[in-house]
């Protein structure tokens, strides 16, 4: 569902209150910038504490770069990892 949709689900009550259909249209329309400026990436990522956000295009580089130096050590052996449980 796009944000638009969500906006008119969880708001429906309160668009329904208002009787003039070019007002509630303006609310409507507040309503989903509002969202829309809350749902960026990097919204989210400080909420979530998200280390990093990525343009999409660097995506193959980044994943690239992260398997790389994750992989076997100089000796060829895999590297040890400390894996954090909780």
């Amino acid at each position: 569902m796009g944000l638009e949709g969500a906006v008119k689900l969880g708001f429906k009550r309160e668009l329904d209150a208002i009787e003039d259909a070019d007002e509630r249209q303006r609310r409507l329309e507040a309503m989903v910038a509002h969202a829309h400026e809350h749902a960026k990436a990097l919204n989210a990522a400080t909420l979530f504490e998200l280390d990093d956000v990525i343009d999409p295009a660097d995506t193959r580089r980044v994943v690239g770069s992260t398997l790389a130096a994750a992989g076997a050590g100089e000796s060829g052996e895999p590297r040890g990892r400390f894996v954090d449980t909780w």
